[in-house]
């Protein structure tokens, strides 16, 4: 098994969802107990409108009767809210922890996953799906427990008073539970698509808003709301699909409970005038019925609530199943006396995907400490794919790579990339301020060290002119830098964590020629002291380059430098010309 895989998958549904509970179970059962309380009051009012009856009906003072049924409405609305309050702040406890597991995992993800799924809907189980489970804590759990004990007790004191008015009741409520047995596995069903739609909707806003420009450049605006409108609406009729069903569960507890109580005054007036019970009897019966309306509605809610809760688990377990990769502690970065690193590529074979072809079909090559090394060759050749399994954001199918003479998958993953600098091929920045996303790699990187990559990245003079100097936000993906400075933030990044290896992909590529010669002397400069890689178009960046691995089709098809390849190498040559004449024109 690659170590970069979790080694077990999730755990059931259920298990998930204790587990998410464990921490907060002593709050839970705080919560849990002050809910039985409040219905323990509750079953006394019974007994106690009995007594005040007995004493009217035998000419008694009622104050006593009057006073303590007084107290236990106090108490149980006091204890009600107290006890509601713990189980929500507990159950929003629990939202919190089920969040910071969830989004950890996903920023642990391996790249294939991410790449076979949609951010947005990722984003709806972090979002939605888990606000679910504050209903399931309390409506659920707390009250599928607390709702069946106090069920339980209301029937047993019913069985106390009367049991012939019990069996009653119990006739009725067992027919409506094999009703509401047909309905509950639907209310399942209709969330769990709900839920899905949401996930759906998520990906498609995402989608559009990530290409905004394009959209709107395109005149696409309409298609896309069609789409987006089109998600919506699937969320809302399964939404309203699943309200419907627990609307029919609701409503059937609701009529049960209504024709329990015309059958029991229906029998039990006529044991009253049959002397069988007395009128005490009869209404201390009544009131647990109404009583018993309660827990009734409590279990089922909470049977239907689960049924909500469920699907959402069961999104983000799907969540939890894709591979990611193992926890571990950040990784000091690269101190100066830790020297530049060595790569070799031995017979790579890679591609994305079992359903796609190769894109790497046996790459060699040995890269020595020190130095720049240019990657060429036509588009689709694999020259970036080189980086990501440097990376490791992807494991070759054959072959190996070694970093030092050692294999990757050997590497502890935080070591491995601690001691690489990467500059991507479209420079992303995040949102929030300059300052944060030069520090995003070396959050303890002191000003000296901040200021010099600015000198060096030769952005000491956009940040002069910054209104907020280092503490400008850039806006989203940074949209209110230019695409120069994006890169030029980018690779100040990657320098700042002081890399043994620095990987530039077409880093320069949206630079003018003075920034563009200025930073080319620069990575000239670090390649001195540290093994880079270059992936490149332009010759300029190229001629400077100890040595060039020319690919193409996903092969290595010459090594050595521009004077060399020019003589040695047609392909090359045929770049080499094509691009000196773009450059002439």
């Amino acid at each position: 098994m690659s170590t970069m895989e979790t080694p077990t998958g999730p755990p059931p549904a259920r298990r998930l969802l204790l587990g998410y509970v464990r921490p907060h179970r002593w709050a839970l059962a705080a919560g849990a107990v002050l809910s039985l309380l409040t219905g323990v009051t509750g079953l006394l009012l019974p007994l106690v409108a009995r007594r005040l009856i007995d004493d009217l009906g035998h000419d008694r003072s009622i104050s006593g009767a009057l006073l303590a049924m007084s107290g236990l409405v106090v108490a149980n609305a006091a204890v009600g809210a107290l006890g509601s309050y713990v189980l929500r702040r507990t159950a929003e406890s629990v939202v919190l922890g089920a969040r910071r597991a969830l989004t950890s995992y996903l920023l642990r993800l391996r790249v294939t996953a991410v790449d076979r799924s949609e951010p947005g809907d990722l984003m709806a189980r972090v979002t939605s799906d888990t606000t679910l489970l504050r209903e399931v804590t309390t409506d659920s759990l707390v009250g599928l427990g607390t709702g069946g004990l106090t069920l339980v007790a209301t029937v047993v004191m019913m069985g106390l008073v009367d049991p012939v008015l019990l069996g009653v009741t119990l006739a009725v409520i067992l027919a409506a539970g094999s009703v509401l047995g047909v309905i509950v596995p639907r209310i399942n069903r209709a969330s769990r698509q709900a839920q899905d739609a949401v996930g759906v909707m998520g990906a498609a806003l995402e989608r559009t808003l990530g290409a905004l420009r394009t959209v709107k450049a395109s005149g696409a605006e309409h298609r896309e709301e069609r789409a987006l409108h089109e998600a919506a609406e699937e969320s809302w009729r399964q939404s309203v699909r699943a309200a419907r069903w627990s609307a029919a569960a609701g409503n059937t507890a609701g009529l049960a409970m209504q024709i329990a109580f015309i059958t029991v005054l229906a029998v039990g007036g006529a044991r009253v005038a049959t002397g069988a019970a007395d009128i005490g009897t009869l209404v201390a019966f009544l009131l647990y019925v109404f009583y018993l309306m309660s827990p009734i509605q409590q279990v089922v809610g909470a049977v239907t609530q689960y049924q909500t809760g469920s699907a959402a688990l069961a999104r983000i377990q799907d969540a939890l199943r894709l591979p990611a990769e193992p926890p571990a502690r950040p990784a000091p970065l690269p101190s100066p006396g830790d020297g530049p690193a060595a790569v070799a590529f031995h017979d790579v074979r890679f591609r994305y995907a079992d359903d796609l072809p190769y894109v790497h079909h046996g790459v060699s090559f040995a890269v020595p400490a020190r130095g720049m090394t240019a990657f060429v060759g036509p588009s689709g050749a694999g020259k970036t794919t080189v980086f990501s399994l440097i990376e490791r954001f992807y494991d070759p199918d054959a072959g190996r790579i070694t970093l030092d003479g050692r294999d990757l998958a050997e590497w502890e993953l935080p070591r491995l990339r601690a001691a690489i600098g990467y500059v991507e091929q479209d420079a992303p920045v995040l949102s929030g301020s300059l300052r944060d996303n030069l520090l995003l790699g070396h959050p303890e990187a002191d000003e000296e060290a901040v200021a010099r990559v600015l000198r060096t990245a030769r952005l000491d003079e956009l940040v002069a002119r910054l209104p907020d100097g280092l503490d400008t936000l850039v806006g989203h993906r940074g949209t209110k830098l230019s695409g120069g400075e994006r890169q030029r933030v980018a690779i100040a990044r990657a320098l700042l964590r002081r890399p043994r290896l620095l990987l530039l992909d077409e880093a320069t590529s949206q630079l003018d020629a003075v920034n563009e010669a200025a930073l080319r002397d620069t990575v000239a400069e670090v390649a001195r002291t540290t093994t880079v890689l270059v992936v490149a178009h332009r010759l300029s960046t190229v001629t400077a380059a100890d040595r060039i691995v020319v690919m193409e089709a996903g092969r290595v098809r010459a090594v050595g430098t521009h004077r060399e390849l020019v003589a040695a190498d047609p392909l090359y040559a045929e770049l080499a010309a094509t691009q000196f004449l773009a450059a002439a024109g």
